[in-house]
Formats: C-alpha cells, sequence, structure tokens
C-alpha cells in the first residue's frame, strides 16, 4: 500500500531540485536518491534527471518490505516491485538504497570525493581526511547493481550503524534522517576533500585550422575546462591510460579516448575507421563533439575534466580494467538507461 508523507516528499523535491543542478555533485541523469515510507520506498527512476524533480514524475515506488526479506535471504538479482502501475523502472542501484537503514539515502558522484575514489590510495586518503568524524566505511569497486548491493551488505556487517559508504571508482552514498542531515553531511565531504583544480597551465590554443573539423562535422566544446584537457600536456598524456575511471564515464563516453597529435593525424584516421567518434580531442587545437554528442555527454566529459584537474602530476590513479569495462558495456540496464537519456532532462 503507498502512503506519502507529503513534507518529507517536498523536502526531497526540493534537495533534488537544487543539487541536481550542481554539476559538482551531480552530472546529468548521474546519482539517485530515495526515501522510506512505511512500507514503501521512494526511489530515482533509471535515465531520469534530479534537476527535474520539481517538473517531472522521477521517483517510483517500489515494495521495501519485499526488497528487505529477499536481501535477507541472500538474493541480490532480485526485480524490485513497482506500485501503482509506474511506467518507469527503479534505479539500477535500488538495493544500495535499501541496504542503507536512513530515511533519506542520496548516492552521488560528487567531484571533489570522486578525485580521491579514482586514486590508488583512496582508502588511506579517506581515513585521514575524515577519521572518525563521520561514521563509514570504503568499498572496492563492483559493478553497479546486484554485485555491487551484495558486497556493501558484507561489509556493513561490520560496520551497520555508517552514515556514509565511500564507492571507489564510483561515487559515495549518504544517509540520514532527512534532507538536513544528508546535507550537512555533504558539506563535510566536499570541504575535507576540496582541491583547486590546475589552472593556467598549456599553451595557446592552435585555431587556424578549426574550419576543417567543422566540414567534418564537429564543432570545439565552448568549455574551456574540457578544453584543458588537451591544452595541459599532462592531462593529454592521462587521457591514453587514464580514460576509465568509473561507471558513468565508461557508459556515456565509451570504453577509450580518440587523441590525436595533430589534426592531420584525426584525418588519417578516418580512412580507416568503422565509425566517427563522437568526441575527438586534438592536442593543442582542442576538443571536439558531433552532432550526436548530447547534454548528457557533456556533462559526463565536463566531470571528467574536473576530476583530472584536480590530480597532481605524480599522482597515480586507478582506471577500471578491461573486464570492468566489458560488464558495463554489454549490460541491458545500462543500455536501457543510455535510451531515455539522450539529451538534457533525459527527455
Amino acid at each position: 500500500m503507498i502512503s506519502i508523507t507529503k513534507s518529507l516528499k517536498d523536502s526531497v523535491i526540493d534537495y533534488c531540485t537544487h543539487i541536481g543542478a550542481d554539476p559538482m555533485l551531480v552530472q546529468g541523469a548521474g546519482g539517485n536518491v530515495s526515501w522510506k515510507d512505511g512500507e514503501t520506498l521512494w526511489v530515482k527512476a533509471s535515465g531520469t534527471w534530479l534537476a527535474d524533480a520539481a517538473r517531472k514524475e522521477i521517483f517510483v515506488p517500489v515494495d521495501l518490505t519485499h526488497l528487505q526479506r529477499v536481501i535477507a535471504a541472500g538474493d541480490f538479482n532480485v526485480s524490485p516491485m513497482v506500485f501503482g502501475g509506474s511506467n518507469l523502472r527503479p534505479s539500477i542501484e535500488t538495493l544500495l538504497h535499501v541496504l542503507m537503514p536512513h530515511k533519506v539515502v542520496v548516492h552521488l558522484h560528487a567531484v571533489e570525493v570522486l578525485v580521491c575514489l579514482v586514486r590508488c590510495n583512496s582508502e588511506a586518503e579517506i581515513s585521514s581526511l575524515v577519521g572518525e568524524s563521520l561514521r563509514w566505511l570504503s568499498v572496492g569497486y563492483f559493478k553497479p547493481g546486484a554485485d555491487l548491493a551484495k558486497a556493501i551488505h558484507e561489509s556493513m556487517k561490520q560496520a551497520p550503524d555508517v552514515d556514509v559508504v565511500f564507492l571507489k571508482n564510483h561515487g559515495v552514498v549518504v544517509g540520514g534522517a532527512g534532507v538536513e542531515e544528508v546535507d550537512a553531511i555533504l558539506k563535510i565531504l566536499t570541504a575535507v576533500f576540496n582541491t583547486p583544480p590546475r589552472t593556467g597551465i598549456g599553451n595557446n590554443m592552435n585555431i587556424s585550422r578549426l574550419d576543417e573539423m567543422g566540414k567534418l562535422g564537429y564543432r570545439q566544446t565552448s568549455n574551456q575546462e574540457v578544453n584543458q584537457l588537451v591544452r595541459d600536456q599532462r592531462l593529454f598524456e592521462r587521457l591514453k591510460a587514464d580514460w576509465a575511471l568509473y561507471p558513468d564515464h565508461v557508459v556515456f563516453l565509451g570504453p577509450k579516448a580518440f587523441y590525436f597529435d595533430c589534426i592531420d593525424d584525426f584525418i588519417a584516421s578516418l580512412l580507416h575507421a568503422e565509425y566517427l567518434p563522437e568526441l575527438v580531442f586534438v592536442r593543442d587545437v582542442g576538443v571536439f563533439e558531433n552532432e550526436n554528442f548530447n547534454e548528457a555527454k557533456k556533462a559526463q566529459i565536463k566531470c571528467y575534466g574536473d576530476v583530472l584537474s584536480r590530480q597532481a602530476d605524480d599522482e597515480k590513479l586507478n582506471p577500471l580494467t578491461d573486464e570492468h569495462i566489458a560488464q558495463l558495456l554489454n549490460w541491458d540496464a545500462e543500455k536501457y538507461r543510455m535510451s531515455i537519456s539522450p539529451a538534457k532532462s533525459g527527455k
């Protein structure tokens, strides 16, 4: 049976609209939020945008008691039972919200935290920065969904009262009695992990041949922070080794970066290309998008630039393996999310 605590629902929706407009916390259709109301878990629908919470139905009511029961029995491949005949599909990470006992649960790919979570020494850094100021645990990388839920479940057996779960190469989960409590924790985290981006590093852009890219159907991105990826030589080198850092990046931007030392190299590559890449990086010239590069993907490349620009030159990162990438790209749940998130606001 569905019941709605209107004041809680309104506060969650207002909060989602607020954080959904902040690219340092939410990128496009990324992240998910839930609240519990009796036997009902209201969770964000797959592919929807938190920024749309006030003007669209983005939450799905599912049977919380059913999910708790099957999880207790060790079944993490369960499909949530949706109340009310909604046509929306619950978030891929619905079980994550069930495992957290809190009234309100927020899972975000917050840039300041993600900067740490993609590093090889992330757990030691979390311990140093957060210490005992919050109740937290860290979980290694697992494919979102059943695998990740099972890993969190096992970890929470040793720490059932945590309010924060750090997910390596993925994001952070925060639980609280209400929106205010969650927001207070998030503010602590973003302050503790705050890292200023690199600025003013790189060569002057070579714009003499931009018209050639235009004839090929590409336009230079207007985001100068993203263009820094080809101006800053250290960031350009990271395109080769540190591309696939977290799930949403791979799902929306693909398994590898298309980077070239000059426009001539890119043009030559087209002779043998099976398809035209949507995103192209040309050293000292620019980052180029074709007409298929939509708002959801723009949000993800900005996030990637924000994460990389906050890494020291000698910082060792921990990219996803080829196996991890294959799992994400061959996953029907992620194909569904991509299919309904082709443009801004999940249209």
